[in-house]
């Protein structure tokens, strides 16, 4: 069973209790899927979006991949770490 989540990230920008909170959603549900808003407040392009993406990754390590769709991170947990 696969459970979606949803948080927001706003003007802060990519804080370590955001990172924190992402880790504990993720950690909750086998399977887990969480999408994260870009506000407005803290972008300008798609581009931004895909930067956050990446930044994301690299503070949670390879057990994590992500989508962007539009101004969404889709962001998922695997069991083992993946190979790029």
């Amino acid at each position: 069973m696969t459970s979606q989540q949803e948080i927001q990230l706003g003007k802060k920008g990519l804080t370590t209790e955001f990172i924190k909170d992402i880790e504990k959603r993720l950690d909750k549900y086998r399977n887990a899927v969480l999408k994260i808003h870009v506000l407005k407040s803290a972008r300008e392009s798609k581009d931004d979006v895909k930067d956050y993406a990446e930044e994301i990754l690299k503070k949670l390590g390879k057990k994590y991949t992500y989508k962007t769709l539009g101004f969404s991170i889709f962001l998922r947990k695997w069991r083992k770490a993946r190979e790029e």
